[in-house]
């Protein structure tokens, strides 16, 4: 991704060095094989916080960070530019529809941090709270990403961030809200049906700034290659039969690798909101 140069967010908080401590949640993370818990066995993947929040994917991070002074630094600024890239991409959108953009904001932390959704570690990943409009990231998570999880690459990273950011779309627009009432009520089987459409949405909403991204000749050869890569790599399926050796779909919440790579790809493909409804769609 083109991404040097290029003017960075205003809407970025670094909470590093904070005194949080870079503690992993509940202390049997460190005990799997591999280096992401998938809460797909049973239960509220986010039951630690106060409200519910959306999430890309688990992820153990390490008490020490993997990555030197420069390197973080570098990553702040290619975060704060993602983020600022979003920010244009959805600023124009909304204006083309008579309204106005509200920006996130972009939270940078290291072990654990407060939320609007209440105190979140580092071990729940990259993460949008609905409540207080942010969007959390350890940058450790693009270690695990990156050699957990055999998805490299600049613009990898760049989707993790938009898929988050696709949150907030869907949250300004009253999406998360709506999926939220559609779950009561229901089976776990039928709620996670919701979330899995809810998550889908995200992907297509990050393949829909990736087409405006590579309008504005940001993107490089093999970008899009890299985020479908990703978006494989942390399907419900792909992270089931690493972390358990078989596949429950009944347990997905986020979209089998085929289904967070088609949805992306019609974001990109079409390159409007209209195409990510996933709640009208008649499979997924």
């Amino acid at each position: 991704m083109r991404w040097q140069g290029r003017s960075g967010s205003s809407n970025v908080q670094d909470r590093r060095g904070a005194g949080m401590g870079r503690g992993v949640a509940g202390g049997g993370i460190g005990m799997l094989a591999i280096g992401v818990v998938v809460m797909l066995l049973g239960g509220d993947p986010t039951a630690f916080f106060t409200e519910g929040v959306s999430r890309t994917i688990q992820s153990r991070i390490s008490p020490e960070s993997r990555f030197s002074e420069p390197e973080q630094q570098e990553m702040v600024n290619f975060v704060s530019v993602v983020l600022a890239e979003t920010e244009d991409t959805w600023g124009r959108h909304f204006q083309a529809q008579g309204s106005t953009y509200p920006q996130p904001s972009m939270i940078i932390f290291s072990g654990g941090t407060d939320s609007g959704c209440g105190f979140a570690q580092s071990a729940v990943g990259p993460f949008y709270c609905p409540l207080d409009q942010n969007v959390y990231i350890d940058l450790d998570f693009f270690y695990d990403l990156k050699t957990k999880l055999d998805a490299p690459g600049d613009f990898a990273q760049a989707y993790v961030i938009a898929h988050e950011v696709g949150h907030h779309i869907q949250n300004v627009l009253g999406v998360l809200e709506q999926a939220e009432q559609q779950k009561q009520g229901r089976s776990q089987t039928e709620a996670n049906s919701v979330s899995v459409r809810t998550e889908l949405m995200a992907d297509c909403l990050a393949g829909v700034w990736a087409a405006d991204a590579n309008s504005k000749g940001l993107l490089e050869e093999g970008d899009i290659d890299e985020a479908l890569n990703a978006a494989s790599q942390i399907g419900d399926d792909t992270l089931q039969r690493e972390a358990q050796g078989r596949v429950v779909p009944d347990s997905f919440t986020h979209g089998s690798a085929a289904q967070r790579n088609e949805w992306f790809k019609r974001g990109y493909q079409g390159a409007q909101l209209e195409v990510c409804n996933t709640f009208e769609a008649n499979s997924l």
